[in-house]
């Protein structure tokens, strides 16, 4: 059966270089590309049976891999033979349901360590809407274990006997200090009902107790209390009003694993700048220690210049709620300056008064290293390729504008491209821009540049729409291509035209006389036939008489 590939490469062109794919199918095929390609998450692409299409960076980094080693290959070098039928179950289920949750895989990775993940998969459709693959997402167990065995640690540590149990009384776990009080030894205790050490009343009091947990709820309250006095002026009494604490703690509680879980580094701060909570990814970012972070100032770990425009991007938090993209560069354990991008919200208490922020800094290496791949692409590409801001401002230009317009790059940008063609091409110019930013994509729009030298060169223009890390559409990635050459064979072949319809009316004119003289001469021949015969006549005439 014939397999159908989604791909991303370049559309096909026709004779003139023109792209013929749906512009608005490869957009769509880019954007899922890059949303891959920058998820914090592992993900990777697979068909349906296993082989793996795509895969991020998180891959490589969560097994240890190249990317070329981990693409093309079936999942199950990775995976053992009892993993490999539960993740091909998994991928029937996605034909089946569109969607698997959780299935535990333990990838191998190159230095040999069996990382425990779990994975979420979503089918992938062709456009017909059949499934042909599936998109999955590791997530990392290992910190989630490191958890588990955490707490189960602050259990087993604890000075007090201390015991998991489920709703019917069953004991899940239990620290030594049970084994102590109770005088069983651990296996003697886990896994038995706690009726078989207690009296048949103190389970069913025990049972109540479960209730009550299952049902009823201790109720967290904050007490504001004002004194009672009497006609005197004396206190005599309080007057105590509970604010019911457990929506605010469930709150707290949301918050706070949100921050802790979130895969981006995540921090809370004071209005001075005093870090009172950090997520792990803080301490992945920076190398730090999450102890050696907290209640520490962020001028701790920034330049004094960025911490004047940190403190700035608090007052603009106190002011406005929000600030975004403001630019830090917080310099890491091992010394390295990480060039981040922060957006940060309001903290704020429960009147609503703002007592902090919390930020959310993004890691901008690899988009640093994406668009310095960006500009190499521009900067080598054999075509005219420059960047425009939405007023048609010149922002970039590569070697090959420079040739074709015989000016120097530092001529070019930071210009108006209005510099170089008509004030009408200019508004041609401006509704492709316009046609850019709604539609994403503009095509043979012409433009006719005069070079350092005054000659008008005829161009085309292709350009695609350049966003930010928002996907709003910032300004205009243009190709311009020289239409000299192709002007000229066009000349060339209205020439040849010409000359041939020429040549045609010459042959017309030729055929016309020589067709005459044959009309001539067979009229000629008639006549003479027509004498002939009368001569013969007159003869026959004469020997007669």
């Amino acid at each position: 059966m014939a397999k159908k590939v989604l791909t991303s490469a370049a559309p096909p062109a026709d004779k003139n270089g023109q792209a013929q794919q749906d512009g608005s199918a490869s957009r769509g095929a880019l954007v899922a590309d890059i949303i891959i390609a920058n998820a914090p998450d592992p993900v990777f692409v697979s068909d349906l049976e296993g082989k793996i299409l795509q895969a991020n960076d998180a891959v490589s980094e969560l097994l240890g891999f190249r990317k070329d080693e981990v693409v093309e290959q079936s999942l199950q070098r990775f995976i053992s033979a009892e993993e490999t039928r539960e993740f091909v179950a998994a991928l029937d289920e996605v034909v089946e349901r569109g969607v698997t949750r959780n299935v535990v895989l333990n990838p191998r990775s190159a230095s040999g360590e069996v990382i425990p993940t779990s994975l979420n998969a979503a089918a992938l459709r062709d456009s017909d809407g059949n499934v042909i693959g599936a998109i999955g997402v590791l997530r990392d167990m290992r910190e989630l274990d490191k958890a588990r065995a955490y707490a189960e640690s602050l259990i087993e540590n604890a000075p007090d006997p201390v015991f998991v149990s489920d709703l019917e009384g069953k004991i899940l776990q239990a620290n030594e200090a049970v084994s102590e009080l109770l005088g069983f030894r651990k296996d003697e205790v886990v896994e038995q009902s706690l009726s078989r050490f207690i009296s048949p009343e103190e389970t069913q009091e025990f049972t109540a107790a479960l209730r009550e947990v299952a049902s009823g709820e201790v109720i967290p309250t904050s007490l504001n209390a004002s004194a009672l006095r009497d006609s005197d002026g004396n206190v005599i009494g309080a007057i105590g009003v509970l604010r019911d604490m457990r929506e605010l703690e469930k709150e707290r509680a949301y918050a706070e694993s949100l921050i802790e879980n979130a895969p981006d580094p995540v921090f809370v701060s004071d209005l001075e700048g005093k870090i009172l909570q950090a997520n792990e990814a803080v301490s992945e970012l920076l190398g730090f220690r999450k102890d050696e972070v907290l209640e520490q100032s962020l001028s701790r770990f920034i330049s004094p210049e960025e911490t004047q425009e940190f403190t700035a991007a608090l007052r603009e938090v106190v002011e406005r709620g929000v600030t975004r993209d403001a630019v830090l560069n917080p310099r890491s354990a091992s010394g390295e300056v990480i060039p981040t991008s922060l957006n940060a919200s309001a903290l704020r208490d429960s009147d609503g008064n703002v007592i902090g922020a919390i930020g959310v800094l993004r890691d901008m290496r690899e988009l640093e290293k994406e668009r310095a791949y960006a500009e190499s692409l521009i900067e080598n590409a054999p075509d005219p390729v420059f960047v425009s801001d939405l007023e048609g401002k010149i922002l970039q230009a590569n070697e090959a504008v420079s040739e074709l317009l015989g000016f120097r790059k530092d001529e070019v940008v930071e210009q108006s491209l209005s510099r170089f063609i008509s004030p009408e091409e200019t508004q041609e110019f401006t509704a492709a821009v316009r046609e850019v930013v709604e539609r994403g994509v503009t095509r043979n729009a012409r433009l006719n540049p005069r070079s350092a030298s005054g000659e008008i060169i005829p161009t085309t223009l292709n350009a695609s729409a350049l966003r930010d890390s928002e996907g709003k559409v910032i300004g205009a990635i243009g190709i311009l291509r020289d239409m000299r050459a192709y002007e000229e064979v066009v000349r060339d072949l209205e020439q040849s035209k010409t000359e041939l319809q020429e040549k045609i009316l010459d042959l017309e004119k030729f055929e016309e006389v020589v067709v005459g003289r044959e009309l001539k001469m067979i009229a000629l021949e008639k006549e003479l036939e027509s004498l002939q015969r009368e001569n013969e006549k007159l003869k026959v005439a004469r020997a007669s008489a």
